[in-house]
């Protein structure tokens, strides 16, 4: 191991999670995070596991910008270092879980156990009073490694209902506030989960703070004025120590001179931070463009057109003529492109919507693209790329029908049966898993190096000989 001396940081932080999906969970963290930053305070919210929605109204109600913390897709160090690195310049930390408290592998339980930070249930309590007490008892005590500290309860329906909650939790989990079922508070969304920030960015708002002030007529007022803050949520984070040779803090400059564009706009949206932050480590300077709006792509050495929503765009994005054609041009010039779910779809011949209509679309594989209602594909998976192993996910409602050959497929995490296609086509890497680029650098700047290109063309060439 190395030498390097390890540092601890107490910085105040908060688990928030659930007994299920569709509790709360975003909109409670929005609302405490919007609360202290009203107060003055630096909030700095992560997201467990991989998401792009939450992640966006969550920035926008703490002002900051907000990563993932995945100990499969990430790693325990980057975890470790993300979270040294928050406790540097935070007042709190807020952590929005995934699904239920002990779902997945990793879980929620299994994050906040391994970093020692307290954790809050959100619950719809709706249609059950003691209940939700019993269910708060047994979640908290279905391990010993975890400390569930209280609960925020959800859509009570009035003083009364908090109170036989109170009444009848566990001596040492306090009921820390109440949001009334107020539609004021709720965020907007749609079939892959919320809406975009930057499509309701002025109505999100309005939410926020009534949400925040929900909270503050709730309780957390009263508890803040009795030292909660300071008293119950104090964690020691510690300065991650990396092997030899894996230390991540350090990333050689691989893409330094190398311009990266980088589809931006309401049809491309799905861009970690972390992805970003990471590409500008290895050197690179991104340059982003709208496909909606531009109508060249900028001058660059490479091209990354990320997930989104294409299928609600389709018509805007099939009628921008120069801007295919700018693409076309870059990938004839076999100059390197990654194109993840949304961006793949894009490259697809056509595209059929969720009203049935069909739009022709960049042509660059051979392929067509069609949205498939509530049905869909989603889980944690590794890409499998000549350049090496990417880790990631999939989460999409649509179906490709090709008959190009796979260079590989995803490898599930807890699975044998083969996952996402992964398509090669001359300089281009495409499909539908979202990758999570700190989980192997190198990897990425030979994507976008165009080098494992060449090296499979070069073994495909020979196995052809």
């Amino acid at each position: 191991m190395s030498n390097m001396m390890t540092q601890t940081l107490t910085c105040p932080a908060l688990f928030l999670a659930a007994p299920a999906s569709g509790q709360g969970k975003t909109t409670v963290t929005a609302a405490l995070a919007r609360y202290y930053k009203n107060q003055g305070k630096r909030v700095c919210v992560f997201k467990t596991g991989p998401d792009y929605l939450d992640p966006q109204i969550l920035e926008q109600a703490s002002g900051r910008a907000v990563e993932q913390l995945d100990i499969w897709m990430a790693g325990e160090q980057y975890c470790r270092q993300m979270l040294f690195e928050a406790a540097s310049n935070s007042d709190l930390i807020l952590i929005e879980g995934v699904m239920g408290l002990y779902d997945g592998t990793p879980s929620s339980a299994d994050l906040a156990a391994l970093f020692g930070i307290p954790i809050v249930l959100v619950m719809d309590v709706k249609g059950m009073a003691q209940t939700a007490a019993a269910v708060v008892h047994g979640l908290a005590s279905y391990r010993s490694d975890i400390n569930v500290i209280g609960l925020i309860a959800n859509k009570c329906g009035s003083q009364r209902h908090a109170e036989l909650i109170q009444e009848a939790l566990p001596h040492d989990i306090k009921l820390l506030a109440t949001l009334a079922r107020d539609e004021n508070i709720a965020l907007p969304e749609r079939h892959l989960g919320l809406v975009q920030a930057s499509e309701v960015r002025a109505e999100l708002e309005e939410r926020f703070n009534v949400g925040a002030q929900a909270l503050a007529d709730g309780g957390i007022s009263t508890l803040e004025s009795a030292g909660f803050f300071h008293t119950l949520l104090p964690t020691s984070f510690s300065m991650p120590v990396f092997d030899e040779g894996a230390d991540q803090i350090h990333i050689a400059p691989r893409l330094a001179g190398k311009r990266i564009a980088i589809a931006k706009d309401q049809a491309f949206s799905f861009i970690y931070t972390a992805n970003i932050k990471m590409l500008t480590k290895l050197g690179a300077q991104c340059v982003f463009f709208s496909p909606l709006h531009d109508q060249h792509v900028p001058a660059a050495d490479a091209l990354w057109l990320p997930g989104g929503y294409p299928e609600l765009h389709a018509s805007t994005l099939a009628s921008n003529a120069p801007l295919l054609k700018s693409i076309q041009d870059f990938f004839e010039a076999d100059k390197p492109i990654l194109a993840e779910c949304g961006g793949f779809l894009y490259c697809l011949e056509t595209l059929t919507d969720l009203n049935e209509h069909t739009h022709n679309m960049l042509a660059l594989l051979q392929g067509h693209g069609a949205m498939r209602g509530k049905r869909g594909c989603q889980g944690m998976q590794t890409a499998v790329l000549p350049e090496g192993d990417v880790r990631g996910h999939a989460h999409h409602r649509s179906r490709c029908s090709t008959d190009l050959a796979p260079i590989s497929y995803g490898k599930r995490q807890r699975h044998s049966a083969p996952g996402e296609s992964i398509y090669r086509e001359r300089n281009l890497t495409a499909s539908y898993l979202h990758l999570f680029f700190p989980s192997n650098p190198q990897a990425i700047a030979d994507v976008f190096l165009g080098l494992g290109t060449h090296a499979f063309q070069s073994q495909d060439q020979s196995h052809a000989l």
